[in-house]
């Protein structure tokens, strides 16, 4: 299992309200390449986002499901990437004065990935994840109008 934690500089809601949108989802995830479609239920739970991941022309076609969506706190979802295998993602979203802390926790439950020692898959996930999280805060300071950081 691997967690990585960023306070963001802008509120929750904007956070969430960039998790909210499936189609932003390529944008912050980092490895997906393309997003081809999103259920009209998105963040529902049950429902999918069928996205690609790779680079062009070596792109895998899967999707990621959501388990559960709480519209006040975050977001836990079944991200699919065969043949590598599953993982299961939670994002939880606290509100921190005019900012929020963002943690994201993700392990592989499926798959070849689940052979991986722990402290090799941490090695693996940990600074895609870092990068993942820095790109949502993107994300959500522009929806919020907030001024880019330096």
């Amino acid at each position: 299992m691997t967690t990585v934690v960023r306070t963001m500089a802008c509120p929750a809601q904007a956070v969430l309200g960039v998790l909210a949108d499936g189609w932003s989802y390529a944008t912050w995830v980092v490895g997906t390449s393309r997003i081809r479609s999103v259920d009209v239920a998105w963040p529902a739970p049950g429902s999918k986002i069928a996205h690609s991941f790779g680079v062009w022309p070596a792109t895998i076609d899967d999707v990621t499901i959501v388990r559960a969506w709480d519209p006040a706190h975050g977001i836990v979802l079944q991200a699919r990437g065969w043949p590598m295998g599953e993982a299961a993602i939670s994002l939880e979203v606290e509100e921190r004065g005019g900012g929020c802390l963002v943690r994201m926790v993700e392990d592989a439950v499926r798959g070849p990935g689940t052979l991986v020692p722990k402290p090799v898959l941490a090695a693996l996930l940990t600074p895609r994840n870092v990068e993942s999280l820095q790109r949502l805060e993107n994300l959500a300071r522009g929806r919020a109008g907030s001024v880019p950081a330096a």
